[in-house]
């Protein structure tokens, strides 16, 4: 046995994070090894046929870390006061960058499942992010936008102008301040990875 209910620490708070990845937790990690986090292993051990015990013992905790990748800073300490939404019904099918401004979230989904979580802020209500279901139609790497000549890395456009995009003011700043309509996601290493794997024509639903 690894851990169980009642434990609490960085190991649990890294159990959370890897069961959030891939859509057994959608709050945490909070490090406390709670009913929720029994609740999830055991749906997880179900799931693959491990004796559901609720507990995390070391064969549970090998497919656990097979399937997911090693939480950076931000799911393992940041997270916390943002639990990602249920996704909207209309992200369950395809390849999908499922945005939830009600818990200012971006689930990145193939077929239902969830593949990664970031935190994103929006545009202000002068400059709204819209809702709705887009499509990817452009990246671009080194973006520079031409009305606010400011930096847009790593820029997936989805609305015209709005795309979701790498902001250094956001990692400075947090919510304190807003986009001109975009996404911002602050996490750098985060979206890279996302850059990387997101095609142009993938769908893309900013929802409530």
């Amino acid at each position: 046995m690894l851990w169980s209910p009642g434990d609490d620490g960085r190991d649990v708070r890294e159990l959370q994070a890897r069961l959030r990845q891939i859509a057994w937790i959608f709050h945490g990690p909070t490090g406390t090894y709670d009913d929720l986090t029994a609740e999830a292993v055991r749906g997880f051990q179900a799931k693959r046929g491990l004796p559901e015990t609720g507990v995390t013992d070391t064969v549970t905790w090998q497919r656990l870390l097979a399937m997911t990748r090693e939480p950076g800073r931000w799911e393992l300490y940041l997270m916390g006061g943002q639990p990602a939404d249920p996704p909207d019904p209309r992200c369950m099918t395809g390849r999908v960058m499922c945005i939830s401004k009600s818990s200012r979230t971006l689930r990145w989904m193939i077929d239902g499942r969830t593949v990664s979580t970031m935190p994103v802020r929006f545009g202000s209500e002068y400059t709204p992010t819209r809702e709705g279901v887009f499509r990817v139609y452009w990246k671009s790497r080194h973006h520079v936008s031409t009305l606010y000549d400011s930096p847009m890395p790593y820029a997936m456009f989805f609305s015209g102008g709005q795309a979701v995009h790498y902001s250094s003011d956001f990692a400075a700043r947090g919510y304190a301040g807003a986009s001109h309509g975009c996404v911002n996601v602050r996490d750098e290493d985060a979206i890279a990875r996302l850059y990387e794997q997101v095609r142009d024509g993938d769908k893309v639903v900013v929802h409530w």
